[in-house]
């Protein structure tokens, strides 16, 4: 046997988890997925994937995610683990210099000139953590510190800029 074909089995269920991962995220059920595509993508079947018991098409792949709402990479595994996502030091961060939650809805709907740079870094975050729950993402004091850089600010101006407009939780 070689090592492609004793691969398959586990990547089938690290692809599975994704999908479970990302439909959870979403607040989808099976069944609710099985209505929203129009029966296409049947409960028993996105189960069967989720599990890792079936091994999905590249075609069906790229209808989930767009069901989903998703870029397709995202529900494909990292190969390697990314370090950055390991454990962070907090502790010594200052007092109000901490990771601070954005509503994504109320960005959205925000008339604000900063809309699209915050959409789009935001949405590079996302990507980059594969986190599309739609409603709430934490960013940390140093994607702040970055956006603050972009707006020609410093941190805490850019920290009072975003709660003043209203995106912040």
């Amino acid at each position: 046997m070689t090592m492609t074909e004793e691969m398959t089995p586990a990547y089938a269920r690290h692809v599975g988890e994704r999908l479970r991962n990302i439909r959870r995220q979403q607040g989808l059920s099976l069944q609710a997925v099985e209505e929203q595509s129009d029966r296409e993508f049947k409960a028993s079947v996105l189960g069967a994937y989720e599990r890792g018991e079936r091994i999905i098409s590249v075609l069906r792949l790229q209808r989930l995610a767009h069901l989903y709402g998703v870029p397709v990479d995202q529900l494909l595994p990292k190969i390697t683990p990314d370090p950055e996502f390991g454990s962070e030091a907090r502790a010594s961060l200052p007092s109000g210099s901490g990771p601070i939650t954005i509503d994504l809805s109320r960005l959205e709907q925000l008339d604000a000139p900063e809309r699209e740079v915050l959409r789009r870094y935001i949405g590079m975050i996302q990507i980059q953590r594969g986190d599309f729950n739609g409603r709430l993402i934490t960013i940390r004091a140093e994607d702040v510190r970055a956006l603050a850089r972009v707006f020609e600010r410093d941190e805490l101006s850019m920290r009072n800029r975003i709660e003043e407009l209203g995106i912040r939780t």
